[in-house]
């Protein structure tokens, strides 16, 4: 079988997402937290930094840290118990994240969000927004579900979908999922000494859905259905994702060097994937721009309320209009920036006149760059 070579994809790769798991993190025997083993994945994560990479670490662990502060004892925990260490565990993993990033000089950023943070349209918006700007200034940002408020209707469960969500939110070329195994097999291998590995899986069949078993460690959610679930996402959205053995010291120098991975290939690259995304969405509306505005989009600019002209029909902020040129010809698909009051009250405006005539601070272009398919 074809096969997909580590070293090449992370270094060809512009955005990383880093899926790091409980059993990773913290001692299933103490509670405690693995110092040692995050100070070596700093050094990872310093080391993609210092290639020019962007780093967005999705981690498991507040309640399993959480629960034993409180005293809670093994096993499952009621919704409100886990919420309860969750919220205590949040405290003490960003601060361990900061704690060891910052010796790199890297600053950390955390964010919290629920599965309605990726399926509610504002939301999701929203989140990238903040995810781009973060990645932007240089920081690492610390992605977790928020278990102090999720209750089991608007959650994600584990984190290795999330992680895919926020791999395809943030158009990421590259998911490593840090595991208690290796990749992917045929079976279960502790169970199935006949069971072969799975180098390269090009596409998500039913037959490699049956290839997925449940829950592996204690203490962790995910098994390698969710694993599976989230390769899935991770392909459509044009991020190639990995699954490999975490436990070893520096996992992600260990992957460069040649250690064993399942690569799940991209359908297309990121923004590939995102542009036919869009291209097949409804159009709610039309954005009608002039001569110039036309101009700075074909040498790949983001549309500026200056170059709008008129605004028609009724749609709301991240729905798919077309942008239309005076001469009625159709020059892009996009997802709006704006609702349609508020376009047409910024039309025509210099990007220095929006906050007066909105009354507040609003984003300084009509629909970006990367939300359009030309």
């Amino acid at each position: 079988m074809e096969t997909l070579n580590s070293a090449t994809l992370i270094g060809e790769a512009k955005r990383i997402v880093i899926k790091i798991g409980s059993a990773l993190l913290v001692d299933a025997a103490t509670g405690l937290l693995r110092r040692d083993w995050l100070a070596d994945l700093a050094k990872d994560v310093a080391m993609l930094k210092a290639d020019d990479k962007e780093v967005l670490l999705v981690s498991s662990g507040s309640i399993a840290l959480g629960r034993r502060v409180l005293g809670f004892p093994s096993g499952a925990l009621s919704l409100e118990r886990a919420q309860a260490a969750a919220a205590v565990g949040q405290i003490r993993l960003a601060q361990a994240y900061q704690e060891v990033l910052i010796l790199h000089g890297i600053e950390a950023a955390q964010i919290l969000l629920t599965l309605e943070d990726t399926e509610n349209r504002r939301r999701y918006l929203n989140s990238r927004a903040t995810i781009g700007a973060l990645l932007e200034l240089g920081t690492v940002p610390i992605v977790n579900e928020n278990d102090t408020v999720a209750t089991d209707e608007i959650r994600y469960g584990d984190n290795d979908r999330l992680a895919a969500q926020v791999a395809s939110m943030a158009g990421a070329d590259v998911l490593v999922l840090l595991s208690d195994v290796d990749g992917l097999y045929t079976a279960d291998p502790r169970k199935d000494g006949g069971a072969k590995f799975l180098d390269l899986v090009q596409e998500i069949t039913p037959e490699v859905e049956a290839m997925a078993g449940g829950a592996g460690t204690a203490g962790a959610s995910g098994g390698m259905k969710t694993k599976v679930m989230a390769a899935k996402v991770a392909m459509h959205a044009g991020c190639a994702m990995a699954i490999t053995k975490g436990e070893v010291s520096r996992p992600i120098k260990a992957l460069l060097d040649g250690a064993t991975a399942t690569w799940f290939a991209a359908a297309a690259a990121p923004g590939v994937a995102r542009k036919r995304w869009i291209s097949g969405m409804k159009v709610k509306g039309r954005i009608i721009v002039d001569a110039g505005a036309v101009a700075a989009l074909m040498r790949g600019n983001s549309l500026l309320p200056a170059g709008v002209r008129a605004i028609e029909n009724e749609f709301d902020r991240g729905e798919a209009v077309e942008i239309v040129g005076p001469d009625g010809a159709t020059i892009a698909k996009a997802l709006a920036g704006y609702n349609t009051d508020e376009a047409r009250l910024i039309m025509g405006c210099q990007s220095n006149e929006i906050e007066t005539r909105l009354g507040h601070t609003g984003r300084a272009v009509m629909v970006h760059r990367d939300d359009m398919a030309m």
